[in-house]
Protein backbone atom coordinates (compact mmCIF):
# COMPACT_ATOMS: atom_id res chain seq x y z
CA UNK A 1 0.00 0.00 0.00
CA UNK A 2 1.14 3.58 -0.93
CA UNK A 3 1.20 6.14 2.17
CA UNK A 4 -1.32 8.69 -0.05
CA UNK A 5 -3.19 5.25 -0.27
CA UNK A 6 -2.81 4.72 3.30
CA UNK A 7 -3.57 8.29 4.28
CA UNK A 8 -6.88 8.36 1.99
CA UNK A 9 -8.23 4.99 3.84
CA UNK A 10 -10.51 5.63 6.82
CA UNK A 11 -9.37 2.61 8.29
CA UNK A 12 -6.31 3.81 9.47
CA UNK A 13 -7.32 7.61 10.36
CA UNK A 14 -6.18 8.99 13.73
CA UNK A 15 -3.91 5.52 14.39
CA UNK A 16 -0.09 4.72 14.53
CA UNK A 17 0.78 2.31 11.54
CA UNK A 18 3.29 -0.25 11.04
CA UNK A 19 4.72 -0.66 8.23
CA UNK A 20 7.31 -3.45 6.73
CA UNK A 21 9.37 -3.72 3.50
CA UNK A 22 9.04 0.10 2.80
CA UNK A 23 10.15 1.84 0.18
CA UNK A 24 11.96 5.24 1.04
CA UNK A 25 11.92 8.54 -1.10
CA UNK A 26 14.92 9.24 -2.52
CA UNK A 27 14.96 12.91 -1.41
CA UNK A 28 13.76 12.88 1.58
CA UNK A 29 14.11 9.25 3.23
CA UNK A 30 10.41 9.24 4.17
CA UNK A 31 8.47 6.16 3.64
CA UNK A 32 6.50 5.83 0.08
CA UNK A 33 5.33 2.26 0.40
CA UNK A 34 5.34 -1.05 2.47
CA UNK A 35 3.23 -3.38 3.99
CA UNK A 36 0.83 -2.88 6.63
CA UNK A 37 1.91 -5.31 9.72
CA UNK A 38 -0.37 -3.50 12.82
CA UNK A 39 -2.11 -0.22 13.34
CA UNK A 40 -3.45 1.32 17.16
CA UNK A 41 -4.49 4.44 18.73
CA UNK A 42 -1.80 3.94 21.34
CA UNK A 43 2.03 4.21 19.87
CA UNK A 44 2.88 1.67 23.24
CA UNK A 45 0.41 -0.47 22.56
CA UNK A 46 1.78 -0.76 18.63
CA UNK A 47 4.94 -1.10 20.15
CA UNK A 48 4.45 -3.32 22.53
CA UNK A 49 2.75 -6.16 19.92
CA UNK A 50 5.67 -5.29 17.28
CA UNK A 51 8.24 -5.83 19.93
CA UNK A 52 6.30 -9.12 21.19
CA UNK A 53 6.37 -10.58 17.44
CA UNK A 54 9.58 -9.74 16.70
CA UNK A 55 9.37 -6.69 14.43
CA UNK A 56 12.33 -4.55 14.98
CA UNK A 57 12.14 -2.71 11.95
CA UNK A 58 9.19 -1.53 11.06
CA UNK A 59 8.30 2.38 10.19
CA UNK A 60 5.54 3.74 12.09
CA UNK A 61 3.67 6.50 11.67
CA UNK A 62 0.55 8.13 12.57
CA UNK A 63 -2.07 8.75 10.06
CA UNK A 64 -3.63 12.65 10.71
CA UNK A 65 -7.24 12.90 10.96
CA UNK A 66 -6.94 15.76 8.04
CA UNK A 67 -4.08 14.74 5.90
CA UNK A 68 -2.61 16.78 2.77
CA UNK A 69 -1.52 14.23 0.44
CA UNK A 70 1.44 15.40 -1.56
CA UNK A 71 1.50 14.63 -5.66
CA UNK A 72 4.25 12.81 -7.37
CA UNK A 73 6.19 14.51 -9.39
CA UNK A 74 5.73 14.28 -12.98
CA UNK A 75 8.16 11.58 -14.57
CA UNK A 76 9.75 13.17 -17.66
CA UNK A 77 8.34 11.09 -20.88
CA UNK A 78 10.73 8.70 -22.42
CA UNK A 79 11.63 10.69 -25.32
CA UNK A 80 12.49 13.97 -22.98
CA UNK A 81 15.08 11.38 -20.91
CA UNK A 82 16.56 9.91 -24.24
CA UNK A 83 17.02 13.61 -25.33
CA UNK A 84 18.56 14.53 -21.94
CA UNK A 85 21.36 11.97 -21.68
CA UNK A 86 22.80 12.94 -24.93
Amino acid sequence: MTWPELLRSEQFKGLWVALDNCRYDQATLKPVEGDVVDSDEELAELCGRLQEGGRSACAILFCEDEVLVETRRPSVPPSERQRLAR
